[in-house]
């Protein structure tokens, strides 16, 4: 296929950014959209059947919780009863024994119950994104691209230790960041499997990786990579750091933004450059953890700091390029996509 057309969707907590990348046109006019994360639509139906007092339902697949599980826990607290079939259950934990606990009761069918409001669970709504495009006479993709935040199963540890294990190996590994996008994800990454359950031959990629990938399309960090870049992400979540040489990724961090300050991570990210901070002591504060290669310790390394993300104008004390590729901050995830797409199609070349 010569230049296919990329439906890149890059969902993360607060909102779903959706680019269309048509290489027939400049990048400037290809469609794009900001909409609300799926996690974010669900919670607010979630709110309007605790304010009608009905129960809930739910079925479809596993996604991304965050603000739908506080709304389904604030809609128990109110209480009223949440059913859910297995799979959607399965995005409130790993462990269905905790999501009980919790107040949900897991069931095979549909219950009897009266008052009842039916809610699907998915990450990816392709119908309602395509319905848009046939509105406005967009051309369809060929190709669609998804990155969601995967945690991986983790039924009996810290997903925050599962989480940064999957960064651990990739550092091991030295594989580029491309490689990291599938059209069959290992079955430890649920919620990836579900998109790609959702809609077959969608390929999928984490959020942080596609993040990364998207910022090292900046000119100013293409002119930089040679001699080295910390590239970070600042998320309505997370915050994802990566030390970048050419191709390549030296090291990881990632933490939690609520947990994180401006003169915090200035401090992290000095030493993180430096090969000096620990995953113990990011453990400990609750982020996810460090890990760097040992030569990144070498005088001089990674000398310039890229930051990107929805939430980077809180972290303005932060010295470096403030990325934009193709003049876009929001599509940053979607551009790394098409970048990660395209290089594995010409792989098959």
């Amino acid at each position: 296929m010569n230049s296919p057309r990329i439906l890149a969707i890059d969902i993360g907590s607060g909102t779903q950014d959706i680019l269309l990348w048509d290489p027939s046109v400049a990048p400037e006019n290809c469609p794009k959209m900001i909409l609300p994360s799926p996690t974010t639509i669900i919670a607010q139906k979630v709110r309007e059947a605790t304010a009608k007092g009905y129960d809930i339902f739910l079925t479809g697949k596993t996604m991304g919780g965050g603000p739908s599980t506080r709304a389904v826990k604030n809609h128990l607290r109110a209480g009223y009863r949440v059913f859910s079939l297995r799979h959607p259950a399965l995005t409130f934990n790993d462990d269905l024994d905790k999501v009980q606990a919790m107040g949900v009761q897991v069931v095979e069918d549909r219950p009897t119950a009266s008052s009842l409001v039916e809610i699907n669970m998915a990450d990816l709504d392709i119908d309602a994104i395509m319905d848009v495009f046939r509105r406005f006479q967009v051309a369809q993709p060929h190709i669609i691209a998804v990155a969601v935040q995967d945690h991986g199963f983790s039924p009996n540890e810290s997903n925050r230790a599962v989480r940064f294990r999957q960064w651990q190996k990739l550092l091991e590994s030295e594989r580029r960041l491309e490689e990291m996008l599938f059209q069959d994800p290992p079955w430890h990454l649920t919620r990836m499997k579900a998109v790609v359950e959702t809609v077959p031959g969608t390929w999928v990629m984490d959020t942080g990786i596609a993040a990364i990938l998207g910022a090292m399309k900046d000119p100013w960090v293409v002119e930089r990579l040679e001699e080295g870049v910390a590239v970070v992400n600042i998320g309505n979540e997370h915050i994802l750091a990566a030390l970048v040489k050419g191709n390549k990724v030296w090291g990881i961090y990632e933490h939690h933004t609520s947990l994180m300050d401006p003169s915090q991570l200035s401090d992290h990210l000095k030493r993180f450059r430096r090969g000096e901070l620990t995953n113990h002591e990011i453990w400990k504060e609750r982020g996810h953890g460090c890990k760097t290669l040992d030569r990144v310790k070498d005088a001089g390394a990674f000398p310039y700091t890229a930051i990107t993300g929805p939430r980077r104008g809180e972290f303005e004390a932060l010295d470096g390029r403030r990325a934009a590729p193709f003049g876009d901050m929001m599509l940053t995830g979607c551009f790394g996509l098409v970048e990660a797409v395209t290089w594995n199609l010409s792989q098959k070349t």
